[in-house]
């Protein structure tokens, strides 16, 4: 198993490390490190601090999802889904919430608002073509197949 070195920041204490909630999960819940609860307004954003920082080992970053439940019960999600934490970041993790609900949300502290998923990275280079290979879909995009 990987192993990432975590600082614990003043305001993450009294919350427990993220760690896998069953044996098959892929992400790991990121708790709401906030001192005191925030509320949110429809449309509304917000960095939310976690009070952790970590190292994640060159070669991987961790990426952070919403969670599905937050989503579907009061239409709170991320702003950028995935955010990436590349692996020379050493800053506090926050998590970038939107209000997607048409109701005022409270998120509270120790709350689990996040979902941390660490993935192997693949860098490629960039090589200018002039023409690139012939395939049977070609430049079709949104809705080329009708199933739009």
């Amino acid at each position: 198993m990987l192993k990432i070195h975590v600082k614990k920041l003043p305001h993450f204490s009294g919350l427990e490390l993220p760690k896998y909630e069953t044996p098959d999960s892929a992400g790991m819940d990121l708790r709401c490190a906030t001192q005191q609860s925030h509320i949110l307004n429809p449309g509304q954003r917000w960095a939310a601090p976690t009070g952790l920082c970590i190292a994640i080992p060159r070669g991987y970053e961790a990426q952070i999802r919403p969670r599905s439940g937050l989503a579907l019960r009061q239409g709170l999600t991320l702003i950028n889904s995935p955010g990436t934490i590349d692996s020379d970041y050493r800053g506090e993790i926050k998590v970038a919430l939107v209000n997607l609900s048409s109701e005022i949300v409270e998120v509270e502290r120790g709350m689990r608002i996040a979902q941390l998923v660490v993935a192997p990275v693949v860098q490629a280079e960039l090589v200018a073509m002039d023409d690139l290979e012939v395939t049977q879909r070609g430049a079709g995009g949104f809705g080329h197949t009708g199933a739009f």
